[in-house]
């Protein structure tokens, strides 16, 4: 048996941002992942270049069923924060769209910075390694967790999830974290997927199957009050539906059954413009659109709405205007699905944060037991956010074990030897 006073499970950003500060902090920890591959979704995000956080991060670019929970972990570390741990292992990064921060070179700069802080605070790494079970002992006000793995059994004071939600099966998602939740009373909220692409009927999508690769900037919306959301970003046609930032973004607040509405031309006042060519221009209708959008679009849309291709604008009555100028501007549409977890980015939903302690991460009826990251019901919009949840859930939850272990220790709560010798 080896004992740590941490065990961390899941060596993605946050487990690996948690394992780094919990050992800097004086803690001894294991890293335990089943993966074969270290952190594979930092690798494959931002397009191999690692959208590592969002300048803008705040609450109010989270969802979550307990919307405040969030605030505590993004006050206490914020991006800059985290750019300050760059510069330190000097990391060249770039500012890309609506303050979306990038590395310069590779992702791998952001995995080996992790490997090296985790490396500075001595973390025991058990890689590739499953945990089988987990069971809680308590007796003399002392608690401890302990773990059957394939690298035998370990036993700690403090036991972190950190095994992310159910997005991208491929890379090794599961639902494990959820499991050991519930296994000790704690509730989940559904999980589901979130930054995908949707999808549409056959028939329904069938005008517009051919357009895919197209894209152009919409204000895409749905939902109503609380639940409603709204973003102005770049729509990207595919052969089954939508995708693009603008559908990643909204598909995290969209409901299976709920339509979304789409402004083609959104910086436009299209039925103004209508009128304003039939007074004075004999230009096709399609020709007139395609100041907006794409050709092909024009030429679909127009189709689509059971005009001829060689209708002239002049030549509609004003009430055909109208209708299409209203149609363009407020398309609506209701989705099938989604292209699901293989293709979804992130997991909307995960253990219920109204179990969980905002400034520690630690589970309120179960002492020492902490989740944070995408495991957690909080997810972010598109572009950094999500990677920014996961590197400051990890550092308070870091630092509230330190000082919970080690006041601990001062008083003589059942401190372990150093180099992990066999319980008696």
């Amino acid at each position: 048996m080896e004992k740590f006073d941490v065990a961390i499970v899941g060596a993605g950003a946050a487990g690996l941002m948690c394992a780094a500060v919990a050992g800097q902090l004086g803690l001894r920890v294991v890293l335990i992942d089943h993966a074969t591959r270290l952190a594979e979704k930092i690798r494959i995000s931002g397009g191999g270049r690692c959208n590592f956080t969002n300048i803008n991060a705040g609450p109010a670019n989270y969802l979550s069923e307990n919307p405040r929970f969030c605030r505590s972990a993004l006050a206490r570390y914020t991006p800059r924060d985290f750019l300050d741990l760059l510069k330190r292992h000097r990391i060249a990064w770039h500012e890309k769209h609506r303050g979306q921060l990038f590395c310069d070179e590779s992702a791998e700069d952001v995995i080996e910075m992790l490997r090296n802080e985790c490396a500075a605070g001595h973390v025991h790494w058990r890689m590739p390694c499953a945990v089988h079970t987990v069971a809680y002992t308590e007796a003399g006000g002392a608690h401890r967790y302990h773990l059957t793995t394939d690298a035998g059994h370990i036993a700690a004071k403090r036991l972190v999830i950190a095994t992310g939600g159910l997005s991208i099966p491929k890379i090794g998602a599961t639902d494990w974290g959820y499991r050991i939740a519930r296994q000790f009373g704690l509730d989940i909220v559904e999980p589901r997927p979130a930054l995908v692409p949707l999808m549409f009927d056959t028939s329904t999508w069938a005008p517009f199957a051919g357009l895919s690769g197209l894209s152009l900037e919409v204000d895409v919306s749905t939902g109503k009050g609380k639940d409603a959301g709204s973003f102005l970003e770049d729509l990207l046609f595919t052969h089954r539906g939508l995708s693009g930032p603008a559908i990643l973004q909204i598909s995290s607040f969209w409901t299976p059954g709920q339509p979304i509405t789409l402004n083609l031309a959104p910086t436009s006042d299209i039925e103004a413009a209508l009128f304003e060519a039939k007074a004075s221009s004999k230009r096709q209708l399609s020709n007139l659109l395609a100041q907006w959008v794409p050709a092909r679009l024009a030429d679909a849309w127009v189709a689509n709405s059971g005009l001829s291709p060689q209708a002239r604008v002049q030549e509609l009555p004003d009430k055909a205007l109208r209708s299409l100028a209203q149609a363009f501007s407020g398309w609506t549409l209701k989705p099938c699905g989604s292209e699901g977890w293989r293709k979804a980015e992130v997991t909307r939903g995960g253990v219920d944060t109204r179990a969980l302690s905002s400034a520690t991460l630690e589970a309120r009826t179960q002492p020492g037991l902490h989740f944070v990251g995408e495991v957690v019901d909080v997810t972010g919009w598109l572009g950094g956010y999500n990677f920014q949840w996961a590197w400051a859930s990890a550092v308070v939850c870091a630092q509230a074990m330190s000082e919970s272990i080690q006041a601990a220790k001062a008083v003589g709560d059942g401190t372990w030897p150093s180099q992990g010798d066999a319980l008696s």
